[in-house]
């Protein structure tokens, strides 16, 4: 058995496999629908079953399939997390009771030959009752009642998992005549949480009171979270099966293959990171099914809990208006951003290709000036190890501070060459500067008429910032406060006396 236990959750499609996983993992990373099929690939997480950790599977619905479709595929994903699993939860329906697909699959399941619990979900009140009871008949031994969605049965199902994995509980050995269900109440399981929208160090101060106590936090440890992100069948799953060296995705020409966001874990030159495949972003007015609406809502929810994106683009379709739109979506979430120009060996002008890429980068994409761009083959396996070099290197920009003082003798040369215009017949006064955050790099300028400094000197300021700084292809926020240098000692007023 490996360090953390895998154990995979497999049956026919919408008996609640993914509701489960969420339950058992205390998150919400799996999309849930009552749509059969929506999920394709395995999905991976974390579960603590009270003092033990174990690696959890969520796998696609087990379907009759001819050879080559998109079915058959699925079903291999799903095989292959059987034959990987020390342990499979074989989930049903307890309200449809045992179907004549939960039979067919059920052998293909026990000639896995792996330990097996069979999982009757959807057990709350009386319609689940006849389905549990039939259960019986699978040849599985006991079936567990549960209710995934009410988390109903959970401690239940805990403990004989503990119990099938080996790993015995002080609590089940003292057990005596205590039921199961108490045994298992007392196991401490996680509460279901949603994935954070966002994980910048500190906002940026309020007032100018606020301003005076920043502290800027260490930096986050942990794997880098890298989203993969574009259009429809742009590449996104060939890359990461690439990067992983393992058919971890669903492939294939069909657009809109993947549906929920998958993370995968990479070791790449003693560097960990979290990749996250996601779902082809398409334009709003072409998304009609409720699919694809669910899997684009998943897929924004993962750029926002990513620190690094690469934004995939088709080399022989570069830069249409929806790449763009996924661009501007990148920077306004503030993340680090490469860009991968995928199918690069199907071009034969490469070099005017080039250069049109990098003119529209900079023309279109000015907010991440500087951005990496890669080119990449991901079906043949080229460009990659650049690619994950860019990523690293605009991570470490994307985390990059400026000591206060280096900013401030960089305000007065930039003010000095380029002063602000005078409004009014009066001129702004730039007076102090300080980073009030990273991730991305975020800047606060007290100045004396904040609201009356045209926008084009802001934009001036900032790329003075990047050009200075060396910080491409992240984005840059800087705004203004009214206001003196909050650190500057206060000047004491004396009385006037009258003679």
């Amino acid at each position: 058995m490996s360090a953390k236990p895998i154990v995979a959750i497999v049956g026919r499609p919408n008996v609640g496999k993914s509701t489960l996983f969420n339950r058992l993992t205390g998150t919400r990373a799996a999309l849930v629908s009552d749509m059969p099929g929506l999920t394709r690939d395995r999905r991976e997480g974390e579960a603590e079953l009270g003092p033990y950790a174990i690696r959890l599977v969520d796998t696609a619905g087990l379907e009759e399939s001819g050879p080559g479709t998109i079915a058959s595929r699925m079903r291999q994903q799903s095989e292959a997390a059987i034959a990987a699993a020390d342990l499979a939860l074989f989930v049903i329906d307890a309200r449809e009771g045992v179907t004549p697909a939960d039979e067919a699959f059920a052998r293909s399941v026990r000639a896995a030959g792996k330990p097996v619990i069979l999982v009757a979900n959807k057990a709350e009140g009386r319609a689940g009752e006849s389905g549990f009871y039939d259960a019986f008949s699978m040849g599985f031994g006991e079936p567990v009642a549960i209710s995934a969605e009410h988390g109903e049965g959970i401690g239940d199902l805990v403990v004989d998992m503990l119990a099938a994995l080996g790993l015995r509980l002080d609590a089940l050995q003292r057990s005596g005549g205590r039921r199961k269900r108490d045994v298992g109440d007392d196991l401490q399981m996680p509460a279901q949480a949603q994935m954070p929208s966002n994980d910048r160090d500190t906002a940026a101060p309020t007032n100018e009171s606020d301003s005076a106590s920043i502290a800027l936090p260490t930096r986050r440890t942990g794997p880098i979270r890298v989203a993969i992100v574009g259009r429809p069948n742009v590449g996104k799953s060939t890359l990461v099966n690439a990067l992983l060296d393992e058919e971890r995705m669903i492939t294939g020409p069909e657009p809109g293959l993947t549906r929920d966001t998958i993370s995968s874990e990479l070791s790449w030159r003693d560097r960990k990171f979290l990749l996250f495949d996601t779902a082809g972003l398409r334009r709003k007015a072409r998304i009609d099914e409720r699919a694809e609406k669910l899997s684009a809502s998943d897929t924004v929810r993962a750029l926002r809990f990513a620190e690094a994106v690469v934004l995939m683009i088709d080399a022989e379709r570069p830069f249409e208006h929806q790449d763009l739109t996924i661009g501007d979506m990148i920077a306004s979430e503030g993340r680090a951003l490469v860009v991968a120009i995928n199918k690069w060996d199907l071009i034969a002008d490469k070099q005017k290709l080039l250069k049109d890429l990098r003119e529209t980068i900079a023309d279109k994409l000015s907010q991440v000036q500087g951005v990496s761009m890669v080119t990449i083959s991901a079906l043949g396996e080229k460009g990659l190890d650049r690619l994950m070099e860019a990523i690293v290197s605009a991570h470490e920009t994307w985390n990059h501070r400026v000591p206060t003082p280096d900013l401030n003798r960089w305000l007065q040369e930039a003010v000095a060459r380029h002063a602000p215009p005078a409004v009014g017949g009066r001129r702004i006064r730039l007076r102090y500067m300080t980073q009030v955050s990273a991730r991305p790099p975020t800047f606060v300028a007290f100045c004396s008429r904040p609201s009356e400094l045209p926008k084009s000197y802001l934009r001036y300021l900032t790329n003075s910032l990047r050009q200075v700084f060396q910080l491409p292809g992240t984005p840059i926020r800087l705004s203004l406060k009214k206001g003196e240098n909050p650190y500057a000692p206060t000047r004491r007023r004396g009385k006037s006396r009258r003679s």
